[in-house]
C-alpha cells in the first residue's frame, strides 16, 4: 500500500455536466463537502473558507461538527470543464492555532470519465511523502477515511439535488 497517495473511485448515476457543476461551483462543492468558501473556483485562485457541517448526511455532519469554524484554504490548480478539477491544500490541517503555511501541500485531483449509465469519478490525493513526519501518518489515515466518506457525500448530494 502506498502512503504517498490515496485514490478512490465511484460510479455516479448523473449526467457529466451535473457532476462537473457539483465539483466546480464553490457554493455547491461546499454544501456537500462541508466548507463555506469566500469566492468562486477559478484556476490559480486561492480561496479561504471555514469548515461547516455538510448538508447531505447527518452522521457525517455530526463528525464534522468538532471542526466547525476552523479556517480552510485551497489553491485551485486546474479546471478542465467536465474532465478534471484539481486543487492544493494542507491535509488534515485542523489543529487550532497551528500555522501550516510553511508545510508543503498535497494535490487533490478529481477526474471524470464517461461510464455506462453515468460518470466514473476518481479522486486522487498525492504528496503525503512531503508532509512533515510528525503529522504524515495521521493526515494520511484521516484523509484515506475521509475521501471514502466524501465520495458517498457527492453521490448522495447528486441524488438529493439532481
Amino acid at each position: 500500500m502506498s502512503v504517498d497517495h490515496i485514490e478512490k473511485k465511484i460510479l455516479l448515476l448523473a449526467p457529466r455536466k451535473r457532476v462537473w457543476r457539483a465539483l466546480s461551483d464553490s457554493a455547491e462543492f461546499g454544501r456537500w463537502f462541508g466548507v463555506k468558501f469566500d469566492g468562486p473556483f477559478a484556476p490559480g485562485a486561492r480561496l479561504r473558507g471555514i469548515i461547516v457541517p455538510t448538508t447531505v448526511k447527518s452522521e457525517v455532519a455530526k463528525a464534522q461538527k468538532e471542526y466547525e469554524g476552523i479556517p480552510f484554504e485551497i489553491t485551485i490548480e486546474q479546471m478542465d470543464p467536465e474532465r478534471l478539477f484539481s486543487f492544493r491544500w494542507h491535509p488534515f490541517a485542523v489543529e487550532p492555532g497551528v500555522d501550516y503555511s510553511l508545510e508543503p501541500t498535497t494535490l487533490v485531483v478529481f477526474a471524470l470519465e464517461e461510464a455506462a449509465n453515468g460518470v466514473m469519478l476518481t479522486v486522487t490525493e498525492s504528496g503525503f511523502d512531503q508532509i512533515p513526519l510528525a503529522r504524515r501518518a495521521k493526515a494520511f489515515t484521516a484523509n484515506e477515511r475521509g475521501w471514502g466518506m466524501v465520495m458517498k457525500l457527492i453521490e448522495d448530494y447528486l441524488v438529493q439535488s439532481p
